[in-house]
């Protein structure tokens, strides 16, 4: 095998725009912040929650507004 092709391993802790907190094994750093995670997201928590619709909307109807006139 060859030697030194390896990703170096850390303990990385993952921080969750909700505050949920996780260590896990990563080889992208030591910190990483993520919007949503498996105790937040509408799949696993079977809960409806709106992340960002209202700037979606508003940015479409306004991309599309002077298709209306």
């Amino acid at each position: 095998m060859k030697a030194n092709i390896h990703p170096k391993v850390y303990q990385a802790k993952i921080t969750c725009a909700c505050g949920n907190e996780e260590v896990v094994l990563s080889s992208k750093g030591e910190q990483i912040h993520v919007e949503v995670c498996s105790s937040c997201h509408p799949f696993f928590t079977g809960k409806q929650r709106f992340l960002d619709t209202a700037g979606r909307i508003d940015r479409f109807r306004k991309k599309y507004a002077k298709f209306d006139k």
